[in-house]
């Protein structure tokens, strides 16, 4: 695999399963979790190093995109099966194997190379079908206590990468599944997709982020009526709705939301990272206060975006009618 240079844009896909390059133009995708500041997998088994291109750890599939010409190269790594999901419910992250998303997390923060990060499952008809409801019934009260607040924190950590993250969801999206989503900055989804937090009718509430993140998406009231009826809606209803960025018809592949993704990371992967960074960053800290303090917010981060390399790339690029070739620095 090439080493990257100081060119190279990466868009890694967060999915399931052995390293091997795909057809250019083409990607696919992984699943798994990990957990926050750990260095070892469950046991005290060190996660897998990383290569120089790819992210190897875990998460729904890394998929990397590079290449300082238009056409970007994609290049897959797929880690282990089963990370995400059990046998093929598409079920939410088990106990133990949210740390390797964690891991995962962690290494994709502090790798200046990535610069989008897509979400994608493997599963066919399946984004993520929430909890595993047999192996909760295993757990006392205090067990799910911990896990529920486990995977709050797994949702906090996708909520706070700094690059932007998009959510490719081609099947069910339920319950933790949605709230995963909901951590991402977009989601593009298949309009036969089915999304809901269907809690409620399992004689639970949303708690991985679903109460919070909901209403700040759709609306405070239609996000009570869709956790207190736990309906599910499709991916054209999303969309109307503001739920979804884009609903598109479903492909005979079943990968249509994920085909969409990809163009919409490839739409990002140019333009300056830092200061899409700091755009994310002003966007989601501003939202949190009332608009003059958003407004010191976002004056906080345009001014550590003045002394950066890229923006005088754009200038000059700007002044010399060319297309400007930004570094991250």
């Amino acid at each position: 695999m090439p080493t990257p240079t100081t060119n190279t844009r990466r868009c890694t896909t967060m999915a399931m399963v052995p390293p091997r390059p795909l057809p250019s133009g083409r990607g696919t995708t992984e699943r798994g979790p990990g957990a926050k500041g750990r260095s070892e997998r469950p046991g005290g088994v060190k996660p897998p190093s990383v290569p120089p291109l790819l992210l190897k750890g875990a998460g729904p599939a890394p998929a990397a995109c590079r290449g300082p010409s238009p056409r970007a190269m994609m290049w897959l790594w797929r880690a282990g099966r089963g990370l995400l999901r059990r046998g093929h419910g598409g079920a939410a992250p088990r106990r133990g194997a949210e740390v390797l998303l964690f891991s995962a997390l962690e290494q994709l923060r502090f790798d200046e190379k990535v610069r989008v990060v897509v979400f994608k499952s493997e599963v066919k008809g399946v984004f993520c079908a929430g909890a595993d409801l047999k192996e909760r019934a295993q757990m006392d009260d205090a067990e799910v206590g911990h896990f529920v607040k486990r995977l709050r924190n797994l949702m906090d950590e996708i909520a706070a990468l700094p690059v932007p993250t998009i959510a490719a969801i081609d099947g069910y999206a339920l319950g933790g599944g949605l709230e995963l989503a909901l951590a991402c900055d977009l989601r593009v989804a298949a309009s036969s997709a089915k999304m809901g937090l269907i809690e409620t009718t399992r004689g639970l509430l949303p708690g991985a982020g679903g109460t919070q993140r909901l209403p700040r998406c759709v609306g405070i009231g239609l996000a009570k009526e869709l956790i207190f009826t736990g309906r599910q809606i499709d991916g054209q209803q999303a969309a109307s709705i503001g739920l979804v960025n884009h609903s598109v018809p479903q492909n005979n592949e079943g990968d249509a939301a994920y085909q969409r993704a990809l163009t919409l990371a490839k739409e990002i992967l140019p333009q300056a990272p830092f200061a899409v960074k700091m755009g994310k960053l002003a966007i989601n800290r501003g939202m949190e206060v009332d608009i003059a303090s958003g407004m010191a917010i976002e004056g906080m981060c345009y001014a550590q975006n003045i002394p950066t390399r890229d923006r005088q790339e754009g200038m000059a690029a700007f002044r010399e009618k060319r297309l400007p070739l930004f570094t991250g620095k």
